[in-house]
Formats: C-alpha cells, structure tokens, sequence
C-alpha cells in the first residue's frame, strides 16, 4: 500500500514541479498565451499517446517494471526542458512530450495497480491515493513557489526534481502486489483478450467521456489558473502561483475525505454533487469582485474536481479482470481534455484573456452532471454494458 502511496506522490509532484514554474518557461521563451497553448500541446500529445498504448504495455510488462521505466522516461523530459527552455521552443516541446509519454504511462499502471489494491480492501480507497498525487501536487507547487519567490533558476530547479524522480521511483515500485511485477505472456490464457477491445464497450467509453469532462476541469486549473489569477486580477506571479497552491490543497482535501462520502452515498450521487461545487467555484473565480472571491472559488474548483478523475477510473476498473484495457481507454479518452485544453484555451485567452477563457469548463462541468451516471457499480460477474 505504502508503494502505491509512493508513485502517487512522485508522479504529483513531477507534473507540479514543472507546471509552477510554466509562467517563467512562458518568459523565456517570450511566448504569447497561445503559443504557450501550442507548446503545451506537445506534453498533452505525449500523454494522450501513451494512455492510448498504457494497456498493451501493462499487460505485457505488468505495473511494477512499466512505472519504473516510464519514471525513468519522465525524469529525462523534466531534464530536457531545464536545459532547453532558454534555447527556444523545440527542445521544450520534445521535453513535454517525452515527459508527458512517460508520466502518463506510469499514470495509468500505478491507477491499475490502486484499483487492485482497492478490490483487496473492499472499499474505496482509489480517491485516496489520488490525494497522495495531491500531495506531491501540493509540494511540488509549495517548492515551486519558493523557488520563484527566491529567484531560483528553472534549470536548477527542474534538474533537482528530475533526478529526485530517477532515484526514487523505480525503488518504491518494487512494493507493489506480486502480481503487478510481471506482465502477461503470450499464450497463456490471460492474454486471450486483447485490452484493446475495451474501446467497443458503450459503458466504458462514456465512463471516459465524464473523465474527459473532469480533466478538462482539472486540468484548465493546473495550467492556467495561475495566469488568469494573475492577467484577471493584476496581481504579483507568486500570488497567481499561491492560488494555484489553495486550488491543489482544496483538491488534496476532497480526495483524502471523499471514499467516506462514496461510501456512504453512493458513487453517482457524490460524483453529481462535486461536479456542481465545481462549478460554483468557477463563477467565482470567472466573475469575483476581488481576489479573495477568486480564491474562495479556487478552494470549490478543487473540492468539486478532486473525485471525478480517481472515481472515473476506478469505475473503469470494476471487473479486475480487464482493469488495464478499461483502464486504459477511460484515461485516453480523458486525456484528450490535455491534448485539447491548451491550445482551446490558449487561443481563447489571446481573444478574451485568459480569466474569461477558462469558462469554457463550465459547458464540460454541466455535461458531468450527465455523465456520471455511467460509474453506477458494475454487479459482480456482469460484463460492462
């Protein structure tokens, strides 16, 4: 469990590490906000990539060597992007998608290997490792924020990080489930279903469309809400990347008292509830008086996205049987909220700025309230729909 724990964190914290400091990468570079949208599109393109593939290589390598070597993979995006963000706009966008290739591999096998976990328990528990990737968020922009307060280079921060990662993942994946350290060979009889065929299923694929939903939220916050705190209410980059900090605790919050709540209620009913916190809080950063409204809002932003995403997956994972290929899918459908959210919003925010431009969650926010009836329980030996 411990383990799990751990690549939870670690991967949290290499995703905040890079994206506390994107509004300096954003000076460096000289970028307006939708060339910054163009080069962020090369981390969602490596991401949505690999949540494509995860499957196959999951159930081929298995969770434990998959997110060793893909920490490895990220570990050397984060180090390219230090070193190459003063040179231009290529070696940044080879970095993201390096970084985002890896991290999203080692995103779907260490949530694959969570939902196991939570079938050993009996009860919910993946939101909770989710808020252990909070926590690494947390930490991750607290360092950050530091960092920027201090005057600390990107280069020397992002390097730190990226052999923090090289070191320390590869070791906390050896404690995972037995089961989890070898894939699947060709020719035994749980290779006889390819993951792949998860994508013909209409449960599944609408499980993906909520998470889609939820992602777009969450991930419009993660790159953006510190610049459209900072251009919206013309206030100084370390209050932008401090909001962004509240977002990331009010999310970490939600996730670690959250499996009460689902226990408790239900799935659909908690998951309807967020979606509309969720949406509160985005009027009130879009249409706040003042910053303090902002950051009221930034702490419903998170509270209301914190279960979509771990839920959603975990959803997807009700038959252990076929977790990786379900898992897998509903994460690449998802995903696709990364690879189109920061050009969207990049290119929306050169019109309008980008305060107004995030308003565009609210549509996706309202299409959850729908969809969330997709992640009701799977009944025990009931294929998916």
């Amino acid at each position: 469990m411990r383990a799990v724990y751990a690549v939870f964190i670690g991967n949290g914290f290499a995703f905040a590490s890079w994206a506390s400091r994107i509004p300096q990468v954003k000076d460096g570079l000289q970028a307006s906000p939708g060339v910054l949208g163009l080069v962020l599109l090369g981390g969602a393109a490596g991401a949505t990539l690999a949540t494509v593939l995860a499957g196959l290589v999951i159930t081929r390598l298995g969770q434990q060597v998959t997110v060793a070597a893909m920490a490895l993979l990220a570990a050397a995006g984060l180090a390219l992007i230090a070193v190459g963000y003063r040179l231009g706009i290529a070696p940044v966008a080879a970095g993201l998608s390096m970084f985002g290739f890896g991290s999203g591999t080692w995103d779907v096998a260490m949530n694959v290997e969570g939902a196991a976990a939570e079938h050993r328990l009996g009860r919910a528990i993946m939101p909770r490792f989710h808020a252990g990737w909070s926590i690494g968020t947390v930490a991750g922009a607290g360092i950050g924020a530091a960092m920027v307060a201090l005057g600390v280079p990107v280069t020397v921060h992002l390097l730190a990080v990226a052999v923090v990662l090289a070191v320390t993942m590869p070791a906390a994946s050896r404690g995972f489930l037995p089961a989890a350290r070898a894939g699947t060979r060709r020719g035994q009889s749980g290779a006889a279903r390819s993951p792949l065929a998860a994508w013909t299923e209409p449960r599944t694929l609408l499980i993906g469309l909520f998470v889609l939903c939820l992602a777009f939220t969450e991930g419009t916050g993660n790159d953006w809400l510190s610049l459209a705190v900072i251009d919206g209410y013309h206030v100084a980059p370390a209050l932008g990347t401090a909001t962004f900090a509240v977002f990331l605790a009010a999310m970490t919050a939600g996730r670690w008292f959250g499996p009460r709540l689902i226990d408790a209620w239900g799935r659909v009913p908690v998951l309807r509830a967020s979606a509309g916190v969720a949406l509160a809080g985005l009027l009130l950063i879009l249409f706040g008086p003042a910053l303090p409204v902002a950051v009221a809002g930034a702490v419903l932003l998170g509270l209301g996205t914190s279960l979509g995403f771990p839920v959603g997956l975990s959803a997807a994972a009700d038959d252990p049987a076929h977790a990786a290929g379900r898992v897998s899918t509903a994460a690449s459908i998802g995903y696709t909220a990364f690879l189109a959210g920061p050009p969207v919003i990049g290119f929306l925010g050169d019109q309008v700025g980008v305060l107004r431009a995030i308003s565009v969650s609210g549509v996706l926010l309202a299409a959850a309230l729908v969809l969330c009836r997709a992640t009701a329980p799977l009944p025990a030996g009931q294929p998916a729909p």
